[in-house]
């Protein structure tokens, strides 16, 4: 039975690293990078547990390649529905880099709040962001959603805002949500605005953004907030 990808490939890129003085640490590295490239090509095939037999192999030595082989095991696990599994190993990914790991403290928060741990997966969030030094706008986009969800529009504005910020305006996602918490707190000028570079930046196609501007100009019943959508936006 085939298994639908909950991540799409490029969660496993290779990292490029400097070659090492000492020939240890070269041949270390090699190995390392060729483990890296076998587990790869097996994830493509979507032959998990295989890769995460050879990511496994990467020695702690590795430094960053092995931090990377952590991540992709948890992204294998994922993949696999293995969803505690995979925030185990994302939080030794994250500990491998010493915290500094926005990838995989943003994974940790979606498997986290894929179980229903809001509070962890508002840390993790976080997490990615100080790692980022404030670059990662995915992370900010998600604690967007979070604050939107609690009812806190402000807050959530402000960070979908500083995710179309970060992501220099390539978030329609970010966009469309921004539209839905001004149009919440009776915007609507405002809102529309949002739904239309939504629109503009992710084609006709962006059903999301579109229903919502219909529903934002219409107005014609008290229930059309009811009927906005959030866009969950990009895994990755």
């Amino acid at each position: 039975m085939s298994i639908t990808k909950r991540f799409v490939p490029a969660w496993l890129m290779l990292l490029a690293l400097s070659g090492g003085v000492i020939a240890t640490a070269q041949t270390v590295g090699v190995d390392a990078r060729a483990r890296l490239t076998r587990g790869n090509e097996m994830y493509a095939r979507s032959e998990y547990a295989a890769a995460i037999e050879e990511y496994a192999r990467i020695a702690p030595g590795a430094g960053d390649v092995y931090a990377q082989g952590l991540y992709n095991i948890g992204v294998c696990h994922y993949e696999l529905w293995r969803t505690e599994e995979a925030i185990a190993v994302y939080r030794k990914a994250i500990a491998a880099r010493r915290g500094h790991y926005p990838k995989a403290s943003y994974s940790l928060g979606i498997a986290l709040e894929d179980v229903g741990r809001v509070g962890e997966a508002k840390a993790a969030y976080n997490g990615a962001v100080t790692a980022s030094d404030g670059e990662y706008a995915p992370a900010h986009h998600k604690l967007g959603l979070l604050a939107a969800r609690a009812g806190d529009y402000e807050r959530a504005a402000a960070r979908f805002r500083e995710a179309v910020a970060r992501s220099k305006d390539q978030f329609p996602a970010s966009r469309n949500n921004l539209g839905v918490v001004l149009a919440l707190m009776g915007r609507y000028a405002e809102a529309e605005r949002e739904f239309e570079i939504a629109l503009r930046q992710d084609g006709a196609g962006y059903d999301d953004a579109r229903r919502n501007l219909a529903l934002c100009k219409a107005r014609r019943t008290d229930t059309f907030l009811a009927k906005l959508t959030f866009s969950p936006g990009p895994t990755l």
